[in-house]
């Protein structure tokens, strides 16, 4: 048994006669997968070294030599981050969850639904779903809660729950649909602006990874204002179902300059408080790293907070009946899988890769919108949805780049100090 000299790894030989080149590959079988660590270009593929122990960072060597007889795996360069694709998975589910939520919650506006008593049948009835599971599984090995982090977790949750979707809504009633889809995109440049603020975040300019997300936020920022301003000609790509009356309420009268200009402030304001509380979450989660409890008490406070504004706001007992149609499904559907599951999966997320990497990925919803709008409910397709969408993948993927880079480049550094120390 030889073991790697520079990262925790413990590999041996499969082959008596190793004799490694500066062109072979050496394959790692780790936990049951084959990894492939690449020198140069090769053509020699057999598995040399097997990994019998190793944590879950996967290491990339740059070069492999023999010390003593001894595998030696020197100058590491590349890493694969704890829990590989799965971050990038989830990021994705709770994009597509957020697509079918913007088209119930819609559906269910058009309907006549309040958006204060939605707000509130939605946070009750996730609240109602987590409790369970957060008394089962986190109960018993949750950290105590001071009063201190309980007053945080309550400004929490009116800042970026019940604040930002009561704000969302009421920008909705004075704008379109699609200036409302644009504007959810402006929410990765205020989260980073956010994070540069707070430290979370730097910036480093004179780099490639720093160009990279520089090059992102302003891809984002174009491809929304693309979106929001910018229609096109209409693509005749999909067939168009016209469900739930949808697509007439998005060719009603124009909005007025006024209006507009208001629920453009409305939105970014919203998408501001949003964008606090993926910051700012970063910080409880350390100091409460019980997610499920964390998510359950934020929309437990949340229903309360929103129950308060909705009995101010409207007391027509008429508006508070849902009955069996949309606005049940809406309330069901963004109550228990929206608030309830997906403020989980991002809390982990979060603290998997930082508020910032969550947030780039919201253009992801705002495609599968336009697209799933259009066969389900019979939106057209304009040229500028498509570049709009387009230019906001790129923004997306330039800023992941970019912080790939940079953590690549810091784990490098960390094992070059382990191995000189």
């Amino acid at each position: 048994m030889t073991g790697c000299t520079t990262c925790p790894c413990q590999i041996r030989s499969n082959s008596p006669s190793l004799r490694p080149n500066p062109t072979s590959s050496v394959v790692l079988t780790i936990n049951g997968d084959m990894c492939i660590i690449g020198i140069n270009n090769s053509t020699h593929h057999q598995p040399l070294v097997e990994a019998t122990s190793t944590p879950k960072d996967i290491v990339i060597a740059t070069s492999i030599k023999l010390n003593k007889g001894a595998l030696q795996l020197v100058n590491h360069s590349q890493y694969i981050m704890k829990g590989n694709n799965k971050p990038y998975l989830v990021v994705v589910l709770i994009q597509a969850i957020y697509a079918a939520m913007f088209l119930l919650s819609k559906a269910a506006f058009d309907h006549g639904m309040n958006n204060f008593i939605f707000v509130f049948y939605r946070q009750a009835a996730a609240t109602f779903f987590l409790i369970p599971f957060a008394f089962f599984i986190d109960w018993k090995t949750a950290p105590p809660l001071s009063f201190v982090t309980f007053c945080k977790i309550f400004l929490l949750s009116f800042l970026g729950i019940t604040a930002s979707l009561d704000i969302y809504g009421i920008g909705l009633i004075y704008t379109s649909a699609t200036l409302a889809a644009a504007t959810t995109n402006c929410l990765p440049v205020i989260t980073f602006f956010l994070a540069l603020l707070l430290r979370i975040e730097v910036l480093r300019v004179k780099t490639r990874a720093g160009v990279a997300k520089l090059v992102g936020v302003v891809a984002c920022l174009t491809g929304a204002a693309i979106l929001a301003f910018y229609k096109g000609p209409h693509l005749e790509l999909l067939s168009h179902y016209h469900l739930l009356g949808y697509h007439k309420s998005q060719h009603q009268g124009g909005v007025q300059s006024g209006s507009w200009i208001k629920g453009c402030f409305l939105m970014l304001l919203s998408n501001t408080c949003w964008g606090m509380w993926l910051v700012l979450q970063t910080f409880v989660i350390k100091g409460y790293p019980s997610k499920l409890l964390l998510t359950t008490l934020q929309c437990f406070l949340s229903s309360i907070q929103s129950l308060g504004i909705a009995l101010a706001v409207e007391r027509d007992i008429e508006q508070w009946k849902l009955g069996w149609n949309v606005r049940l499904l809406a309330v069901l559907y963004c109550g228990i899988v929206v608030t309830g599951v997906t403020y989980y999966l991002q809390a982990w997320v979060i603290e998997k890769k930082g508020a910032v990497f969550l947030a780039m990925s919201t253009p992801l919803a705002l495609i599968m919108t336009i697209f799933s709008s259009a066969i389900l409910l019979g939106e057209i397709i304009t040229l500028g949805s498509v570049l709009g969408g387009f230019t906001l993948v790129i923004g997306l993927y330039c800023v992941l780049w970019g912080k790939s880079k940079e953590e690549m480049a810091k784990a490098s550094l960390e094992l070059e100090q382990q191995a000189s120390g």
